[in-house]
């Protein structure tokens, strides 16, 4: 289902992205990364905060880069990561699985300065084996997310 709100989502947006479609699991940005022969970095990891205020957001990183605490928390204040059950229930896709399209529930996507350092990047696409090639540019265009910088590079 989670793969087919992404399907649905892309073409809503007239969006020609192929998704892939794995034997494999690409559940981890390890795993991802070999998986479609890539370095770690251009697998584009997508996390989900539960802000001090109550707000969740979906921050879209790198996937060799670490949240660096003092930049989060002077972008956005207090956060913490969501439980499992929370983000499978907001986003509609399971752990692993989880990428800013085809959402169940509509939420700000911020993307962080990590991923700019790349031509194209493979955010996951609803499944734990499924991923899409996109630029980081259009990710930012089709989810109307906002670019940050909030990690260290690895």
């Amino acid at each position: 289902m989670s793969l087919q709100s992404v399907r649905e989502f892309f073409a809503s947006r007239q969006l020609d992205l192929p998704i892939i479609e794995l034997e494999v699991s690409t559940a981890t940005v390890a795993l991802a990364a070999e998986a479609h022969g890539v370095e770690p970095g251009r697998i584009a990891k997508t996390l989900s905060f539960r802000l001090g205020d109550g707000r969740a957001i979906l921050l879209v990183a790198s996937g060799d880069a670490r949240i660096d605490n003092r930049k989060f928390k002077d972008a956005f204040g207090k956060g913490r990561m969501m439980d499992a059950d929370d983000v499978v229930r907001m986003t509609g896709h399971p752990v692993g699985g989880v990428c800013p399209f085809g959402l169940a529930e509509p939420l700000p996507v911020y993307l962080d300065a990590s991923l700019r350092k790349y031509d194209e990047v493979l955010p996951a696409a609803g499944a734990v084996h499924s991923a899409v090639r996109i630029t980081p540019e259009q990710i930012a265009a089709v989810t109307a997310g906002q670019w940050v910088d909030v990690c260290q590079q690895a």
